[in-house]
């Protein structure tokens, strides 16, 4: 398991960039619940701490929680944002993916230079310089930062709706569609938490 880099960061300081953001979402794939993402400004001295970076899907759950406060003592300024199922059944998975991604950049203080954002196709619409990388939270350390916020984030916001709905098994499979989560799908039904506009949930409701 390969960590994270903080080359490209280093890269960019040299050429005049001031505060660098990492940005990563969690939550895109999964059937209920909310798509929560993250922003990070990882410390200029981070590089001492860069072989502890990896993709937060790499990590068990106590390393993502002992990581994330490394990351947030050792950040400029982290900010975290949540869209809830209702928007992405509204507008669709594409468009919460940039809404929450963005409302994470513009919160940060100071305002970042310059985004480092994990994925391809996204329609980003900011008025800041960034860069969409293909696999960026498993190749650059702001990234892989902003994937262990986002991801620990998002992981207490499902245990808590767990013990809204305790019947789902919720804080075991964060909603996404697990062998589990499909048996309690077709015992149970949707709850007001699935996404209404998930293949998956439509075919159960018959839309």
């Amino acid at each position: 398991m390969l960590a994270a880099s903080f080359d490209l960061e280093q890269k960019l300081y040299k050429k005049g960039y001031q505060y660098i953001a990492g940005i990563d979402e969690a939550g895109r794939g999964s059937w209920a619940g909310p798509i929560v993402a993250a922003a990070v400004i990882l410390s200029p001295n981070f590089p001492r701490l860069k072989h502890f970076l990896y993709d937060s899907k790499q990590l068990s759950v106590k390393q993502r929680e002992r990581l994330c406060e490394i990351i947030k003592a050792n950040s400029i300024n982290y900010q975290i944002s949540i869209i809830d199922r209702d928007y992405i059944d509204q507008y669709g998975i594409n468009q919460a993916n940039a809404e929450v991604m963005e409302q994470s950049a513009l919160k940060l203080q100071p305002q970042a230079d310059c985004l480092l954002i994990d994925g391809i196709k996204i329609a980003i619409n900011l008025p800041i310089y960034f860069k969409l990388i293909p696999q960026g939270d498993s190749r650059i350390a702001s990234v892989a930062a902003a994937s262990i916020l986002a991801k620990t984030a998002r992981d207490y916001i499902m245990q808590k709706l767990a013990e809204q709905y305790p019947q789902y098994g919720f804080d075991k499979h964060k909603g996404y569609g697990t062998a589990m989560h499909q048996e309690k799908l077709t015992q149970l039904g949707p709850c007001a938490i699935h996404r209404r506009s998930y293949r998956p949930i439509k075919k159960l409701l018959n839309l």
